[in-house]
C-alpha cells in the first residue's frame, strides 16, 4: 500500500504541475512574461517622462539666459543711448524703421562743429543694411544733382538740407528717388574725427599730390579747433600705404579737387569703410574713449528700441558684405549750369530703377 500511495502522491503531484493535456503549463510563464514586460514598459515610461522633463528644464533655462543677456543688452543700448543726442522728426516716427527687408539710414555729415542743423552738408551716404542680398550698401549722393526739393524751388541736393535740415533732405531724397528714407544719423567734424582716432586710425593709400591737399585742408580744420596751424600735417615725400589719424582722414575725405565730386565721396566711403572694419575690435579694446568721443557729436531720431534692434542684428551684420556706390550712375547725367550754378542733370528714371534693383532686387 505505501508504494502505491508514494507513486500515487508523486503522479497527482506530477499531474498537477503539468495540467490536463499532460503537457506543461504555460499560464505561469506567461504572468510572469507579462508581469516583465509591464514592468519593462513602465520603467522605460519613465525614462522618456525623465527625459521630456529634462528637454523642457533645459528649454526653459536657456529661454532665462536669453531674457537675462537681453535684458542686460537692452540696458547697454539704454547706457550707450543717452550719450547721443536725439531729435523726433515728428513726419516720419510712426513710420517703421525696415521696409521690405532694407533698413534705410542717411549719414549726414556737416561742416559744423555743433550739434544741430547748422552747417553744410558736406557728404550724405545712404547707409543700406539689406536681408534680402545680406549685404550693407553705401551709397553716396552727390550733393550737385540737380533735384526738385518740396516747398522750395528746384537747387542742388545739399541745399535742402540748409533749407530744412535732416527732415527736409530725407523728404527731397524720397520725393526724387522714390526710395523710403525714414531715419538718419547727424555726424559733425569732431565726430567723424574722434570716431577714426578711437579706432586706433585707418591705413589707406594715398598718392604723393593727396598728402598735399590732406594738408591743406587741415589748414582750416586747425583753424576751426584752434589748433596751432602745422598740426598734424603729413610728409609730401610719402606715397603709397600710410597711416591717417581722426583729423588727417576727415581732411583727406573732404578733398574735392582731385576727381571732382566723384572722387570725394569715393573717398569718403574709403574711409568709412576702413573704420567699420576696425570698429568690433576697437568696441573690446577702447569702447570708453569710443564712446565718448563719438556718441555726443551725433544727432539721430533711431529711438532707443530701434538702436537696440539694430544691437540684436550686429552678429548677423558681421557676415554681410559691404558694397559702395555713387548716385548718379555713370552714363545717367550730364553736367549743366542753371541759375548760375554749375550741377549735375540726373535722369533720374534710371536711377530709381537702379536703386531699386540693388536694394530691393525689383526688376
Amino acid at each position: 500500500m505505501q508504494p502505491t500511495e508514494r507513486g500515487q502522491s508523486t503522479k497527482s503531484a506530477k499531474s498537477n504541475r503539468a495540467g490536463r493535456s499532460g503537457k506543461p503549463d504555460k499560464s505561469a510563464e506567461k504572468y510572469n512574461a507579462s508581469s516583465a514586460g509591464n514592468a519593462s514598459g513602465q520603467h522605460k515610461g519613465k525614462k522618456k517622462r525623465k527625459k521630456r522633463s529634462g528637454f523642457r528644464k533645459f528649454i526653459i533655462v536657456v529661454a532665462l539666459i536669453i531674457l537675462l543677456l537681453g535684458i542686460g543688452l537692452y540696458q547697454l543700448v539704454g547706457a550707450v543711448y543717452v550719450k547721443m543726442n536725439y531729435k523726433e522728426v515728428a513726419s516720419v516716427a510712426e513710420l517703421p524703421m525696415q521696409e521690405q527687408g532694407v533698413v534705410n539710414i542717411l549719414l549726414i555729415g556737416n561742416d559744423s562743429r555743433e550739434n544741430g542743423d547748422d552747417g553744410r552738408s558736406d557728404a550724405m551716404i545712404l547707409l543700406s543694411v539689406s536681408s534680402k542680398t545680406k549685404t550693407i550698401y553705401m551709397t553716396s549722393l552727390l550733393r550737385d544733382m540737380y533735384v526738385e526739393i518740396p516747398g522750395h524751388d528746384n537747387n542742388r541736393l545739399n541745399a535742402a538740407y540748409s533749407f530744412g535740415g535732416a527732415e527736409l533732405l530725407m523728404e527731397t531724397i524720397e520725393k526724387n528717388f522714390d526710395i523710403s528714407v525714414n531715419r538718419y544719423v547727424l555726424v559733425n567734424f569732431e565726430a567723424f574725427a574722434g570716431l577714426v582716432d578711437a579706432v586706433g586710425g585707418i591705413e589707406l593709400e594715398l598718392t604723393s599730390e593727396e598728402i598735399e591737399y590732406v594738408n591743406g585742408y587741415l589748414v582750416e580744420y586747425n583753424m576751426l579747433t584752434g589748433r596751432p596751424q602745422g598740426t598734424d600735417n603729413m610728409d609730401t615725400s610719402l606715397s603709397g600705404l600710410v597711416h591717417l589719424n581722426g583729423p588727417q582722414a576727415l581732411a583727406y575725405s573732404r578733398n574735392r579737387y582731385l576727381g571732382t565730386d566723384f572722387g570725394r565721396t569715393e573717398r569718403q566711403r574709403k574711409v568709412l569703410a576702413a573704420v567699420i572694419k576696425k570698429l568690433p575690435s576697437a568696441l573690446l579694446t577702447n569702447a570708453g574713449n569710443l564712446m565718448d568721443g563719438l556718441l555726443p557729436n551725433l544727432t539721430t531720431n533711431l529711438t532707443r528700441n530701434e538702436c537696440f534692434r539694430l544691437s540684436l542684428m550686429a552678429g548677423k551684420l558681421l557676415t554681410y558684405e559691404i558694397a559702395s556706390d555713387n548716385i548718379p550712375q555713370p552714363g545717367t547725367y550730364k553736367s549743366v549750369i542753371i541759375r548760375k550754378m554749375d550741377v549735375l542733370e540726373v535722369d533720374f528714371e534710371a536711377n530709381i530703377e537702379y536703386l531699386k534693383k540693388k536694394l530691393y532686387g525689383e526688376s
